[in-house]
């Protein structure tokens, strides 16, 4: 094994000499503990490279050897359930090694190398395979998890075997001899390939009101939640990934605090999926990169997630991964960038960053996977973001929402009213709504796209009043438009908010969201005709009806809430006839 030697250290950043014959990122051994890090530069026989763990105690003159490969993961059999650090390191492996402690330059394989799994072949002998060909089948949890050819390798299968196999025992064999295990290496950096990209016109459902009815995402798409401390970023990637309408989730916990991935490790096992009736840990993919861990490893795990969203994806299956947060891992970079003294860009991040965020989100669709069978797989990305005091004009939050197609602003004033999910509906929008339209007729109603549009018309104009009522107060306003007021705040509380923590209340389904906006829009448009004959505001609102739509979102027997149109029609029509 080639090897060079550490002339210079800047933190996580070494400079070695004598590395002729080293390519940009492949992966190298640092120092005698023999440190994992990754080339990301060359100049004569000098190689600059990102170490990914604590590179205290690092001297210069120490061995710096080459691996020939660049950072990969090792895909197949046992990823889900399973909980990695950002370079595919198994966290709960390395704690059996050396304690609550990680001990530098520890190395484990990302999947169980002793495991035996039952594999079914798909094919035969003599059977001509392709890149992303399924070979054969194994159960993991209840997941079928299809072992595929992997792409650029082709051949004609000589042999194929069934029974137990580890994930590295070869099941079959093509021509040439080459043999195909349950498993491959992939390198992070490179997208996987697929056939072609399909139209995103399926949504993804989240059981989240706002996000579902007012500002949706398709399948495939991009969607962004950016906001300050306390704004309820990480409760909301947590509930997208807990209710997702998606097979498999890949949640990334980049730079992190370490008690809120302990939420995520210790709910996730215990939440029973609803449309499964399994754990929801069986079908996700844990990435926990906390902010006490090295920068370099931060950058990287992204990339890691993305990779094996890939790898499901080209499956067939729909893939949601939640990236919380971008910040950090942009923050990575500009560490890394000012240790190789690069020019700095816009706040000190590099000049690349645009281009980095903007490909990591094209990672992003909805694809017709390889294979001589017709399939379709997806990944919808969702990255929060943290910009510093809530500014959205800080370099991160303006180049993810340049590529993004979703964007659900958090707002702090909501946050602290205690409005959650905070989501500012008048900063927040979706380019999704065009593409869904059809989807959302066909599937929930042929109004969907009416009621939504005349919630957003009243939203606005609650926004418009309220800077008249700051400047004369809410008494002179007409009943007309204190009745905008009434309902707008109906929309807010008994539509809008929704608790994460409610048993009740943290999944709503498309069908009742839906019921639950036609009431009100019909609560809305009765009290309107009622004031333009007389009636008063104070009199429509003291009708127990009013009570009764408030708590539409406790209610589980959906025929109660479309009884409530009716009795809005009777109570609001009484109170015109005692007028008369």
């Amino acid at each position: 094994m080639q090897t060079g030697k550490v002339s210079r250290i800047s933190g996580p950043v070494i400079v070695a000499k004598e590395m002729k014959g080293a390519k940009m990122y492949d992966v190298v051994k640092v120092g005698e503990s023999e440190l994992s890090g990754e080339i990301i530069r060359l100049y004569n026989e000098n190689a600059v490279i990102q170490v990914y763990e604590d590179t205290v105690g690092i001297k210069v003159g120490e061995p710096v050897s080459l691996t020939g490969m660049p950072l990969s993961v090792k895909l197949g059999p046992g990823l889900l359930s399973s909980i990695y650090d950002g370079i595919q390191r198994p966290l709960p492996g390395l704690a059996e090694i050396s304690g609550d402690f990680i001990e530098r330059g520890l190395t484990l394989s990302g999947l169980d190398e002793r495991k035996l799994w039952d594999f079914l072949p798909a094919v035969k002998e003599n059977s001509k395979v392709i890149g992303g060909s399924i070979l054969g089948t194994v159960q993991e949890y209840h997941i079928e998890h299809k072992i595929l050819v992997p792409p650029f390798v082709s051949g004609v299968i000589e042999e194929i075997n069934e029974g137990k196999f580890t994930v590295d025992d070869p099941v079959c064999r093509i021509s040439g001899g080459k043999a195909l295990t349950l498993s491959h290496k992939w390198p992070v950096r490179k997208g996987r390939p697929f056939k072609e990209k399909l139209d995103m016109n399926l949504p993804l459902v989240t059981g989240q009101r706002i996000f579902d009815s007012l500002f949706p995402v398709a399948k495939g798409g991009t969607a962004m939640i950016p906001g300050g401390f306390g704004t309820g970023k990480t409760v909301s990637e947590q509930s997208l990934a807990k209710w997702s309408d998606t097979q498999i989730i890949v949640y990334i916990g980049c730079g992190e605090r370490g008690n809120e991935m302990t939420d995520v490790l210790k709910e996730f096992p215990e939440i029973i999926d609803t449309r499964t009736g399994f754990p929801l840990i069986q079908r996700t993919v844990l990435i926990a990169n906390t902010s006490n861990m090295p920068v370099a490893a931060r950058e990287a795990s992204i990339y890691t997630g993305v990779a094996m969203a890939e790898y499901y994806r080209d499956m067939g299956y729909d893939v949601a991964l939640m990236a919380d947060s971008t910040s950090r891992w942009g923050e990575a970079l500009r560490e890394v960038s000012g240790r190789l003294e690069e020019m700095p860009g816009e706040e000190g991040y590099p000049a690349y960053l645009a281009a980095r965020i903007a490909a990591f989100y094209e990672r992003a669709g909805r694809v017709s996977c390889l294979g001589p069978d017709a399939r379709a797989g997806s990944i919808t990305i969702i990255g929060a973001v943290s910009p510093p005091g809530g500014d959205f004009s800080e370099p991160i939050t303006q180049n993810t929402l340049r590529v993004s197609g979703t964007f659900w602003a958090l707002d702090s004033g909501l946050a602290n009213r205690r409005h959650f999910p905070s989501v500012n509906w008048v900063r927040s929008y979706s380019l999704y709504l065009e593409n869904l339209e059809m989807w959302f007729t066909e599937n929930v109603s042929c109004d969907w796209r009416k009621f939504r549009e005349q919630v957003m018309i009243i939203l606005q104009k609650e926004t418009e009043l309220l800077e008249i009522v700051k400047l004369v107060g809410a008494d002179s306003l007409p009943e007309q438009e204190k009745s905008i007021l009434e309902v707008a705040r109906m929309i807010r509380e008994d539509f809008l908010q929704q608790s994460a923590f409610d048993p009740l209340d943290a999944y709503c389904s498309l069908e009742k969201q839906f019921l639950m906006i036609r009431t009100i829009i019909k609560f809305s448009d009765a009290l309107s005709q009622a004031i333009a004959r007389g009636v008063k505001l104070k009199q429509v609102m003291a009708l127990p009806v009013k009570d009764k739509i408030s708590r539409m979102k406790q209610e589980t027997d959906l025929a109660i809430i479309e009884d409530l149109i009716a009795e809005i029609d009777k109570s609001i029509g009484s109170l015109e006839a005692d007028r008369e």
